[in-house]
């Protein structure tokens, strides 16, 4: 038999997977770890929880499945994207992990800003200056932690890290790199240019492959631990939702998904360099070779109802526990009951600052139009349609750059909820698909493990002959209208706190 390992570096988990060839799952295995938020709108991890965490997955997937060493082809590694990974020269991490939801470079985009006007930053990187971007973060380390950064030999990727980890290699691939804001987007490699301008050595960073090309095999100490072979290959693999593209067939011109996870996308195929001029929505290499992807950014979609249900609904929790039964699945069950619109109760995601289509990183959640009427369940509600708004927020910047989707999927732990199916259905007004197929970002980078082993001809052909469709949501034509009133007001809130949030920032 052959098979192929899928490694997905999350924000709240590590998830391992073990597939055959025909994209069947054998086995697979997860472990959480926390997060860190020494203050406000900071977001840190530690590298080594990933490794600790990969590692031991890896070791339980080639255990539960049975798999020969050498039956194990070939790895690809997903992860969150945007993390900074520092290490000195003998490959030790240098300080925590400054993560993509991280806000703390407010200061550093305006530096970069002065650098390079953001027009050019724009053409080069496809996307203007961001705070939860690699460079930005390099800056902060070198302008408040300088002997961390005269330590540093290495900057890394999270996933990239975990390379380094199986293979001692450093290495990036170009979907992951494009996050950056240090990639040459439309000619996928290294740009001289900005390193020149942020005086960024060159040979701090990995060398740059497409996603399913071979970086590296096995380490002899990694292979023991595991129960892998010194020649399982490890591919380039791609980032989060570059991967979850390819794990949900959105590999074509005309497809795109919606992903809720921690954050939230929005992501189209594209054989072409697509860019906004205004750098509301991301355009990043894809993980087929040759092609792009445009993808918008919801910063706290998931985060959004976790951070509720965590809070405040300790009597599901305890329910749940009772019942034995999903948390979510009853939370769905009462929300269900409440009316598009959640009785005039509208939520604005902003936990962690915003990205598309506000590039704030001082904006901040709110619940507008609190009444005695409302009830936990409507709060829950307008949380999910909060976040729908935001997400459709995205679509329509996708829409407006001439981006035509006929097909849109589904997927992250959010996309599994028939609840918020419908209402993206409702305000993308098309259909909402799923994919059978449930592990997006681990089987995306299966596959590419499997192109670069040699196991199949190409990532567009592996994912005609592994991918198929499940369930399908329509719009709802009595709620489009109604929605689509909503979304309007949802809009004109940001403009109407947005100096308010600036006022805030500055207490």
């Amino acid at each position: 038999m052959e098979y192929l390992i899928g490694i997905d570096v999350g924000t709240s988990a590590t998830k391992t997977v073990l597939f055959d060839k025909k994209g069947n799952i054998i086995a697979s295995a997860s472990r959480e770890y926390p997060l860190y938020q020494p203050h406000n709108g900071w977001a840190e991890q530690k590298p080594e929880d990933w490794r600790d965490a990969v590692i031991a997955t890896v070791e339980e997937v080639v255990k539960k499945s049975g798999a020969g060493k050498d039956e194990v082809k070939g790895i690809g590694i997903s992860g969150q994207m945007h993390g900074l990974v520092m290490l000195d020269e003998a490959g030790n991490v240098i300080r925590p992990s400054i993560i993509w939801c991280d806000q703390r470079t407010g200061e550093e985009v305006e530096e970069m800003l002065e650098i390079m006007p953001r027009e050019r930053w724009i053409e080069i990187t496809a996307n203007p200056p961001l705070t939860g971007w690699t460079a930005a973060k390099i800056l902060w380390v070198r302008n408040h932690e300088p002997e961390n950064y005269e330590r540093c030999r290495h900057i890394l990727l999270p996933k990239d890290y975990i390379r380094y980890i199986l293979t001692g290699v450093f290495a990036t691939e170009v979907s992951d790199a494009s996050g950056m804001q240090l990639l040459d987007v439309p000619n996928r490699c290294w740009s001289d240019e900005v390193l020149e301008k942020l005086n960024i050595d060159k040979s701090l960073l990995g060398k740059v492959y497409e996603s399913c090309e071979v970086t590296g095999t096995i380490l002899p100490d990694i292979a023991e631990k595991t129960g892998l072979s010194t020649e399982t290959k490890v591919v380039g693999g791609a980032g989060d939702n570059a991967a979850a593209a390819v794990g949900t067939g959105v590999v074509k011109d005309g497809t795109a998904f919606t992903t809720i996870g921690t954050s939230g996308v929005v992501f189209a195929h594209s054989s072409q360099v697509t860019i906004d001029p205004k750098g509301r929505v991301h355009t990043c290499c894809a993980a087929v070779p040759g092609t792009w992807h445009v993808m918008g950014v919801t910063q706290a979609a998931g985060l959004s109802l976790k951070w509720f249900k965590d809070n405040f609904c300790q009597d599901y929790v305890e329910e749940a526990v009772r019942q034995d039964v999903d948390v979510y699945d009853l939370i769905n069950r009462d929300i269900a009951n409440i009316p598009a619109g959640s009785d005039k109760l509208i939520y604005l995601p902003y936990l962690m600052g915003e990205r598309t289509p506000h590039l704030d990183p001082d904006c901040r959640g709110v619940f507008f139009g609190l009444s005695a009427i409302h009830t936990k369940a409507h709060m829950l509600r307008a949380v999910m349609e909060g976040v729908s708004y935001s997400l459709s927020d995205c679509n329509d910047i996708l829409k407006e750059m001439g981006i035509d989707v006929d097909c849109m999927m589904a997927c992250g732990g959010g996309g599994k909820s028939p609840v918020w199916r419908q209402m993206l259905a409702d305000l993308y007004d098309c259909s909402v698909n799923t994919v059978r197929q449930t592990e997006g970002p681990a089987l995306g980078v299966a596959i590419l493990a499997g192109v670069g082993c040699g196991i199949y001809e190409s990532v567009e052909e592996a994912c005609d002959e592994l991918i198929s469709e499940a369930q399908s949501t329509g719009a709802d034509s009595s709620v489009v209208g109604k929605y689509k009133a909503y979304h309007e007001l949802y809009k004109a809130l940001y403009g109407n706190l947005k100096n308010s949030y600036k006022k805030l920032a500055a207490l």
